[in-house]
């Protein structure tokens, strides 16, 4: 059965979206792409129909709900809904927020944590051993089981799992992170998923806004800088508008690298500087009450951001011992404090020569999300346009004019994300990016008119599912990274000194989905039949590796990100278990977006195959 619509999934860090776009339309403009209403529990026993879920898992006590109390409509008619006792959306962040312990949040921030098991129980985080927990696969899992829920309670004729899905994920989600997403997706009942850029999705989302007029807003040799800063991730991404044969062409030129910093922290920064008060008045905070004043100062600075007269907001925490309504502590958060931390804080005036703060200050951290060391979005962003303009004029790029510039310069700012529903935040980073370019002789960017910045990511991904299907524009570039696999070297037994291990690449920069590699004749030996592991380099901004290519040092090298290794039996046969059976190395990136390493015996009949989750848009 062919699919009727395409459903753009947007599975945030904060809130979760769904829009659905009919795949029979020839236009691609129009009103009749929607939002999909999502039920949620509000209150014990109410049940209230929202645009956006509230991306928070609670897990209750047995005993903390009368039964039926968080049921939901397609539960009372026997439908499949949560897991028996969890509930996710609106309750779960506000109830969560009075018993933190039992709340989990950030589970996609947690499923892209790579220091981490992410397939297993671990969240709540350091929850007491009394409370059952989930991993962050499972946590994603029950999220976007609750999305599917609701569209099949709305739509039962047309079921969500015989539809396609574009679901999105940050542009600097490593291939784990993405591998992993996929899996949740699966056990969450949804078949047919296709992976999207948050950035890319959300520029599409521009497109179908304007239509045809988008074309009035950018010309041939414009750079988009699309800057997207949402709840757990801040995220880059480049693309060139060019000409081609007379037509349009868009190009994806570069993304950032993975940056967890978004609105969770600045939800502690606010939390810090409320903190930081109370223990003035001599109000001391224990770290479970720290976490819900954490709460608390998120929905704060979601209420002030929806509504700019609002002047300030209070804080409640609740106490702790017998007595916790004498024992609860009263606070608020004024709008200059808001507006302070986070756009002095987040969003410093500094030079694009200041590059992010790395270095830890102590020799022993805390096992948690690994959040960037350096605050500042602005730093992180200079960073990124610094590293691009080397890396591209090392490729000999055409598309981005770059002779004496120090950092790439873009034409216009494509912003995204809840973070830049506050006005005064999107100006700073203009603000910030103007002066440097000014500084470096170059022409003022404009910001680009966004769509809803609590919605476009999952319009554009709904829109882009149609777009694939032959219609509208399409964003080209291939693979986002250059991928590589690790390589042993020989050389003698050297005490306490390992065999170093080079990077050969597999797939280069820009290589199209479907393609194949073959990797130039060279011999390597291959372990099989016992235990082993494969590691696997990336590289945003290698462009010039052809496949084949053999590089030095690559874990040494700030050049290379390493993802997470696959751990793997390769079967054996008769005597070759334990032994390495000289082999040819063939990669290929397939049309669902993995990248496939053959490895073919070498005068034999034997073919293995390593499979990695690449895909980062279309």
């Amino acid at each position: 059965m062919s699919s009727q619509f395409s459903i753009g999934i947007d599975l945030g860090t904060t809130n979760s979206a769904v829009s659905y776009f009919e795949l029979n339309r020839t236009s691609g403009r129009g009103a009749d792409q929607a939002m999909l209403p999502l039920p949620q529990v509000t209150a014990v026993g109410t049940v209230e129909e929202r645009p956006l879920l509230p991306s928070f898992l609670y897990l209750p006590n047995a005993q903390e709900f009368p039964a039926g109390a968080l049921a939901l409509p397609w539960d009372r008619k026997g439908k499949a809904g949560e897991a028996a006792g969890a509930v996710v959306g609106e309750f779960a962040r506000g109830h969560g927020a009075k018993v933190p312990a039992r709340l989990v949040s950030s589970a996609k921030s947690w499923l892209s944590h790579a220091g981490v098991d992410r397939q297993s129980a671990i969240l709540p985080w350091q929850a007491p051993a009394d409370v059952a927990r989930v991993s962050p696969v499972e946590a994603s899992c029950r999220l976007l089981a609750h999305l599917r829920a609701a569209w099949d309670h709305r739509f039962p004729d047309t079921p969500c799992a015989e539809q396609e899905i574009v679901l999105t994920v940050p542009a600097s989600f490593d291939a784990a992170a993405r591998d992993l997403t996929l899996a949740a997706a699966q056990q969450a009942g949804l078949r047919q998923v296709t992976l999207l850029e948050e950035p890319q999705a959300a520029f599409y989302a521009w497109t179908e806004q304007l239509g045809e007029g988008f074309r009035k807003q950018v010309k041939p040799g414009d750079v988009i800088l699309v800057v997207d800063v949402g709840g757990g991730t801040s995220d880059f991404s480049l693309i060139a508008v060019t000409d081609q044969g007379g037509e349009v062409q868009l190009t994806r030129l570069a993304v950032g690298d993975h940056i967890l910093l978004g609105g969770d922290n600045m939800d502690l920064a606010l939390a810090y500087a409320v903190s930081q008060r109370l223990a003035a008045e001599g109000k001391k905070l224990d770290p479970w009450q720290f976490n819900a004043l954490t709460f608390a100062c998120r929905q704060a600075k979601e209420t002030m951001l929806a509504d700019p007269k609002l002047k300030r907001t209070p804080l409640v925490i609740p106490g702790r011992g017998s007595s916790l309504i004498g024992g609860t502590i009263k606070a608020e958060l004024a709008r200059e404090e808001l507006t302070r931390v986070l756009t002095d804080g987040f969003f410093p005036e500094v030079p694009v020569t200041e590059i992010p703060r790395t270095a830890r200050s102590t020799g022993l951290a805390q096992i948690a999300l690994p959040y960037a060391q350096d605050a500042g979005v602005t730093r992180h962003l200079a960073a990124f346009l610094s590293r691009q303009a080397r890396a591209l004029a090392g490729a000999g790029a055409t598309t981005v004019p770059l002779a004496g510039k120090a950092f790439v310069h873009p034409t216009a700012v494509l912003f995204n994300g809840g973070v830049f529903k506050a006005p005064v935040l999107k100006q700073r980073l203009l603000d910030v990016l103007n002066g440097w370019l000014a500084a470096d002789h170059g022409a003022p960017a404009k910001e680009l008119a966004g769509a809803e910045l609590d919605l476009a990511v999952a319009r554009g991904a709904a829109y882009y599912g149609w777009v694939r299907h032959g219609h509208g524009l399409r964003i080209r570039g291939g693979t986002a990274r250059a991928y590589y696999v690790g390589v042993e070297s020989a050389m003698p037994a050297v005490p306490g000194m390992a065999p170093p291990v080079r990077a050969l690449c597999v797939a280069p920069f820009g290589m199209e989905e479907g393609n194949k590699a073959e990797i130039p004749p060279q011999e390597f030996g291959l372990v099989v039949g016992e235990p082993t592991r494969f590691r696997f380099f990336s590289s945003s901004v290698r462009r010039d590796d052809a496949v084949g290519a053999m590089i030095d040092g690559p874990a040494d090298s700030d050049e290379f990100e390493e993802v997470a290794p696959i751990e793997s039996t390769l079967p054996a046969k008769g005597g070759d278990a334990g032994r390495l059976v000289p082999v040819n190395l063939q990669a290929a990136v397939t049309e669902v977006g993995t990248l496939q390493l053959h490895c073919l015996e070498k005068g034999g009949t034997g073919r293995w195959k390593l499979e990695l989750n690449v895909r980062m848009k279309e």
